[in-house]
């Protein structure tokens, strides 16, 4: 039985498709504080994608108290989990601190020599393949920052074309949210349901890993040869980019940091303690560091838990909608709904529904993870890749509509490993 939504949750809904409407806003607002340089902090301020949904957010709290009382408000944002936007906030810190970067740039480097193909070329393509599929091992989150730091040192410019970067940062997006299906643990929608559902490493490997390795070799080549003339231009990848600079003991360190945060994911009391830790080493041993990226993971944090404030009210119909898909459906359905919800999300509330055969929840988490590059807010990772690379486009702004054309090419090649693949 379907049950009449509340004014509390029509309202809800509204706001959150306003928060939805105002991401593909974002470059408009950019343009406007570079016209009115008069009020540019305000339009600044409506420009951040990250800032979009908690802004909306207060807006939905401060209607919850007015309507109900300040008492209800503060209630549901107690009810709410936020472990996911803080260990987000911690590992993407950790992740881009200079020791681990320098490790993951020297083992692709050491990746790409073995590539026949010039340097440039290689390296471009072992950065949109073994980056992603890193997040298998040490999430999602942790992949996205290292990749789209590397790309952002070695290829992203204000002079690179347009052309080029909106076709890497589609592949890197899709890549990622499929990159992390190799495990049960990484990807933040399989996470939500692997234990509830029994998925083991094996079961991950079988049924979704193979395909989604393939899928992101097949979208790094394409990339590769799509923006070959571009890749000839640049000089070769230097040699020492494959050695590292930071003494071992230190990278060790930094690499234990990410491995005992990645342990206690799911503890916010242990991720924020080791973390605490961490900021006292990188004191210790300033010599071996660059600035933390601290402003960048605050403003993704904020984006996730503006995003799990509003969509815990979304229930009322993503869930009866969800429950009332076939199979191909499903699938399908999960990946356009990933364009304008959360993926974790989304695989969260399909696990609340009794009944679901096999079949039903391979394409319900598919699905999840096949249209998580399309927009900013399908993925969780997505919002730091953003951060990192925004200010190499024209006005520091991406542009929603140019970002979902170029994911969805490797959007379909991911449809195609995923629906049409055996296994």
């Amino acid at each position: 039985m379907t049950l009449a939504p509340t004014t509390l949750q029509l309202v809800a809904s509204v706001i959150f498709a306003t928060a939805v409407a105002h991401t593909f806003a974002t470059k408009a607002f950019e343009h406007l504080a570079h016209a009115s340089p008069n009020h540019a902090g305000l339009w600044h301020l409506l420009g951040e994608v990250e800032a979009v949904f908690g802004f909306w957010a207060m807006v939905l709290l401060l209607f919850l108290a007015m309507l109900a009382s300040p008492t209800t408000s503060i209630g549901y944002l107690q009810g709410n989990s936020f472990t996911e936007p803080a260990f987000i906030f911690v590992v993407m810190v950790m992740a881009a601190s200079r020791p681990v970067l320098d490790f993951a740039g020297a083992l692709i480097a050491w990746v790409a020599r073995i590539v026949p193909l010039p340097s440039a070329t290689a390296f471009y393509l072992t950065i949109l393949t073994i980056g992603p599929l890193l997040g298998s091992f040490i999430t999602e989150p942790a992949a996205m920052t290292l990749t789209a730091l590397l790309l952002r040192e070695r290829y992203y410019s204000r002079q690179a074309p347009g052309r080029f970067k909106y076709a890497t940062l589609g592949v890197l997006f899709v890549n990622v949210s499929i990159g992390g299906t190799l495990t049960p643990y990484a990807a933040p929608p399989v996470l939500m349901v692997a234990e509830r559902w029994g998925w083991d490493l094996g079961f991950m490997l079988q049924t979704f890993g193979w395909k989604a390795a393939l899928a992101c070799i097949v979208n790094a080549v394409a990339a590769a040869w799509l923006n070959r003339a571009y890749l000839r231009q640049l000089p070769p990848t230097p040699e020492s980019t494959s050695r590292l600079e930071t003494p071992w003991p230190v990278v060790l360190v930094h690499l234990g940091f990410v491995a005992a945060v990645v342990a206690g994911s799911h503890h916010p009391e242990i991720f924020i303690g080791i973390f605490l830790f961490f900021l006292g080493f990188t004191e210790a041993y300033a010599r071996y560091q660059s600035p933390l990226i601290l402003r960048e993971g605050l403003m993704v944090g904020f984006f996730l838990a503006g995003l799990v404030v509003l969509g815990g009210m979304q229930e009322w119909w993503l869930r009866p909608l969800l429950s009332g898909m076939d199979q191909t459906v499903l699938y399908y359905g999960a990946t356009a709904l990933t364009a304008i919800t959360d993926n974790a999300a989304l695989t969260y509330l399909g696990s609340l529904v009794d009944g679901m055969s096999a079949e039903a929840k391979y394409a319900l988490v598919a699905g999840a993870v096949t249209g998580g590059g399309m927009t900013v807010i399908a993925n969780a990772p997505n919002p730091a890749g953003f951060a990192i690379l925004k200010g190499s486009f024209d006005e520091g702004a991406i542009s929603p509509l140019w970002l979902a054309t170029a994911a969805t090419p490797p959007t379909l090649v991911a449809i195609g490993a995923f629906q049409f693949l055996p296994g």
